[in-house]
């Protein structure tokens, strides 16, 4: 007998439990504003498969939150608590029934004890599907001289886990960066260690290649990385970095080079291609590309200045050469697809979609380094009319910059500083057939007022991953910390 009130207990417990979680509240004041919440994912569209756009209200005196969404096509879920919590199943299914419709967004919130029902809203669930099962990225805290603790990471966008590929503990607290992968293919990648253990290190054809952090002869370091989407060539710069930090600015830091070339490395010769057309005296060449045909090499150029004093005079033009593949030389001839001296701004981070049509950029008012200027915007390049705009659909009043695209072109993330100024933080955007970007939306999170909060990290040099990139952290580490290196060479053509 007791055995079985015991049990009854337990249902009447566990019924209770649903009930509540599916009961709305009572005694609502409606209001026709629509919530403010934190992230701000009003109008936002998004691709079948991402994870919960989980979210808060942005003002923190509301203690609880009820949220129930519908889509037009059918499907309908129900979160409450201190943040809206969705379901990750629940969430996929229902994104899945409404792909190319909309779901509606039903807010009501508490604050001292009152309850209001705010105007509904509506995210898109976009007909363009986004293949990627994550992205890879550097986390490092946003400080001038000294990095401490960052690493290169991972993250499943369909759910909110995140992993360390390598992290600087690793490498004895050596400064590590730009994990570049060749058009999302995890099979292929590069990235950079600075300091005591400084390398580079080429994975392609199934094995690692530790190569030397410098090579005399190239003049500097092998930095900003994009492979050449046949797979054998890699595009480098190579940068003598300084930085002035302002008194009186809205910025805070500048950061600029003294002198700067562009080259291409052989990863089956082991040799750097250069060119006198990428590495002329009396100016800087940066931030290369290769076109998706790999027909053309895409970079920035800018004459050399007297540096620091003229460091808000440097501008950059973004050119284009042609590239053989077959003999790994570029052309003879360089177009200019947007001139510093007639736009009175610099460009920087060319960056083409995979199909073909556009070339993304940021333009800034001088110099190259984005993360730093708060004017830094997206631009726009439709490359079969060879018209640039900005993308004001994405833009903010603050800094816009390392933004890459998805494999199927209708997809690009970059980062932000919309937030509060001063950490990055990753978005994301679709586009159509016309150049037409959506309203961008912050990379989602279990939590995400309490993790951005309580973050004191930058992402940076995002990019979009097709699969998990394999790392064995521990064997990569040991092999850094070696002294043993590929040795390269340098080849004129």
């Amino acid at each position: 007998m007791r055995k079985m009130i015991a049990h009854i207990g337990c249902w009447v417990l566990v019924a209770c439990m649903l009930f509540a979680c599916s009961s709305r509240p009572e005694n609502v004041q409606h209001t026709d504003q629509l919530p403010e919440i934190y992230p701000d994912y009003t109008g936002v569209t998004v691709p079948v498969g991402i994870a919960p756009l989980n979210f808060s209200m942005a003002d923190d005196s509301f203690t609880d939150i009820d949220v129930e969404v519908k889509g037009k096509k059918g499907g309908r879920l129900h979160a409450n608590g201190s943040f809206a919590d969705f379901d990750i199943d629940e969430w996929h299914q229902l994104l899945a029934e409404n792909r190319g419709s909309q779901i509606l967004v039903s807010v009501s919130a508490r604050k001292e004890g009152q309850w209001y029902q705010y105007k509904d809203f509506a995210i898109h669930v976009s007909q363009y599907p986004l293949d990627e099962w994550g992205i890879t990225y550097r986390r490092i805290p946003p400080s001038y001289m000294l990095y401490s603790h960052m690493g290169l990471y991972q993250r499943n966008l369909a759910d909110f886990e995140e992993q360390a590929m390598i992290e600087n503990s690793q490498v004895h607290g050596n400064c590590m960066n730009c994990h570049t992968q060749n058009r999302t293919n995890p099979d292929q990648y590069v990235f950079h260690v600075r300091g005591a253990h400084g390398a580079t290190v080429i994975h392609t054809t199934g094995r690692d290649e530790v190569l030397q952090a410098r090579n005399d002869s190239l003049g500097g370091s092998m930095v900003y990385p994009y492979w050449h989407p046949g797979g054998r060539y890699c595009t480098f710069s190579t940068n003598k970095t300084a930085q002035i930090f302002h008194m009186a600015n809205n910025k805070r830091i500048e950061v600029y080079d003294t002198s700067s070339d562009v080259f291409v490395y052989d990863t089956q010769e082991h040799v750097a291609i250069k060119d006198s057309l990428l590495t002329k005296k009396d100016w800087m060449e940066n931030t290369p590309a290769f076109s998706p045909d790999g027909k053309c090499l895409y970079f920035i150029t800018t004459p050399t200045r007297n540096y620091p004093q003229d460091y808000d005079k440097v501008k950059y033009s973004l050119c284009r050469v042609a590239f053989d593949e077959a003999t790994g030389k570029t052309g003879n001839q360089v177009d200019t697809l947007v001139n510093a001296a007639l736009t009175g701004k610099s460009a920087t981070w060319p960056r083409p979609s995979y199909d073909g049509r556009y070339l993304m950029y940021t333009q800034l008012d001088y110099g190259y380094f984005s993360v730093w200027h708060p004017e830094a915007e997206l631009f726009l390049i439709d490359l079969k009319t060879g018209d640039s705009r900005p993308m004001n659909e994405v833009n903010s009043r603050r800094s816009e910059s390392l933004h890459n695209w998805s494999g199927n072109s209708h997809w690009f993330l970059f980062t932000s500083r919309r937030d509060d100024g001063l950490y990055t933080r990753l978005y994301f955007s679709s586009i159509d057939e016309n150049g037409k970007a959506t309203k961008p939306f912050l990379l989602p999170q279990r939590n995400p007022k309490e993790y951005y909060r309580e973050l004191l990290y930058s992402y940076n040099t995002p990019d979009f991953t097709s699969r998990p990139v394999k790392m064995d952290a521990r064997e990569m580490g040991r092999r850094l910390e070696s002294p043993k290196r590929q040795s390269t060479r340098t080849d004129w053509r």
